[in-house]
């Protein structure tokens, strides 16, 4: 008998992950339509998975920060910053712009009656304390908070010390600074190791959270924002066919290949609909694609707080939603007020389920709709927020892609102009 279940063990663990995650979102979507919301039993083995993957975000990130701090020149970081900041700028106004043009074509509101009342909706955050929370008063209250961008920082900060540390021409303190370097360099092996064994109980964790979450929203809100729904999911289709693709293919990057390493992220992403619970995965996935660990230690985690793509498509989407409810016809000067407030928005959308809502909630305000259709669009949360969260993930590793194919070309031209403007032996 114990043979039989190492035998099937074995089976189940070298089985590919994309597989086993696959086969989890269909039967948790089976399990869903059966029982509907009698699934939400399964929601904490759900929980469980999400709970895992935090874990394990945290010292990942800042391992890998650090790790890439210490072992990349200052000029490389400095030009990956750059690459970053632009990539996600220009990506996320085409998304919006993408969503809008959509949203106006179908008018997805058209037919519906906003609720009587939207509920009390979270006070979004203002972007004076989104600026003043990336540097933290207190370490552990920024761990404890999982606050993204502030462990960024710190971990830049140690990482750069650490760097002064090793260089110092003192012997004890470069001696300290080797010491602790090893130590970060262990811990990130650890952790990755950690990592595998979570993935291997990811498949029955999407099961669980499939089943509970769309058995609990029901069908029947799907077909009742059905127009809204097809209009967000078109626009997730358009940004990878119009926007990323023809990127990649500019930069030479395989299609094929990048999608191939690129699934276990978008499924994990699709699935628990959490960006940043998905950074572990993402970095995995890079080092199978060959990225240097110094661009996807950066590029990857921020991306995950402030990449939204997904999440403005959505956002624009709802307004015209909201827009249609109330027979509202918003000028050219409106649109392009809601462009620049949506991308600005999903910089600070926490890469957490949910969060969408609050941004709609931002959006709503500014362009002076009813607050009532946050409820509305509550009702298929969970279905667009699945393919929201995919779409950011998508984005990041695109990204990821590009700048190291960018930051390569720029190595090798760099060594061949060393080469020619060498004095001939």
């Amino acid at each position: 008998m114990s043979q039989i279940l190492k035998r099937i063990w074995h089976r189940y663990r070298d089985t590919s992950l994309f597989v086993k995650m696959t086969i989890g979102f269909v039967l948790g979507l089976i399990v869903a339509l059966l029982f509907g919301q009698q699934a939400q039993v399964l929601s904490p083995i759900g929980d469980i998975l999400l709970n895992l993957l935090q874990l394990v975000v945290i010292p990942i990130i800042m391992l890998t920060l650090i790790d890439a701090v210490n072992s990349t020149q200052s000029g490389r970081l400095v030009r990956v910053a750059s690459k970053t900041f632009v990539f996600y700028l220009v990506t996320t106004i085409a998304a919006v712009v993408i969503s809008l043009a959509l949203a106006l074509l179908v008018n997805p509101g058209t037919g519906l009656q906003s609720p009587e009342s939207g509920g009390e909706t979270p006070d979004p955050p203002s972007f004076i304390d989104q600026l003043v929370g990336i540097f933290p008063e207190n370490i552990f209250q920024a761990l404890a908070d999982g606050n993204i961008l502030a462990l960024i920082f710190v971990s830049m900060v140690v990482g750069l010390t650490l760097v002064g540390m090793r260089r110092s021409s003192d012997s004890t303190i470069s001696g300290f600074g080797t010491l602790l370097y090893k130590i970060v360099l262990g811990g990130k092996e650890m952790t990755f190791r950690i990592l595998g064994g979570i993935l291997q109980y990811a498949p029955v964790g999407v099961f669980a959270l499939v089943a509970s979450d769309i058995g609990n929203q029901g069908f029947d809100a799907l077909a009742a924002l059905g127009k809204l729904t097809g209009v967000v999911y078109a626009g997730l289709a358009a940004q990878i066919l119009l926007i990323y693709i023809p990127l990649l293919l500019i930069y030479r990057v395989p299609i094929g290949g990048f999608f191939r390493t690129a699934r276990e992220p978008m499924v994990t992403a699709f699935t628990t609909q959490s960006s940043s619970g998905t950074i572990p995965v993402s970095l995995k996935a890079t080092k199978s694609a060959g990225i240097l660990d110094e661009v996807a230690s950066f590029v990857v985690p921020l991306g995950a707080t402030i990449n939204m793509d997904g999440a403005v498509i959505r956002l624009g989407a709802s307004v015209v939603l909201a827009a249609n409810i109330v027979g509202r016809d918003m000028s050219m000067l409106e649109l392009g007020v809601i462009v620049l407030t949506a991308t600005f928005v999903s910089i600070g959308t926490a890469g957490v389920p949910g969060a969408g809502l609050i941004g709609l909630t931002i959006l709503l305000k500014q362009a002076g709709l009813p607050m009532e259709t946050v409820a509305l669009v509550a009702g298929v949360d969970v279905i667009l927020g699945m393919g929201a969260t995919g779409l950011n993930i998508t984005g990041d590793l695109v990204g990821t892609h590009l700048i190291d194919k960018s930051e390569k070309r720029f190595s090798r031209k760099r060594a061949l102009s060393k080469i020619e403007g060498s004095p001939a032996s």
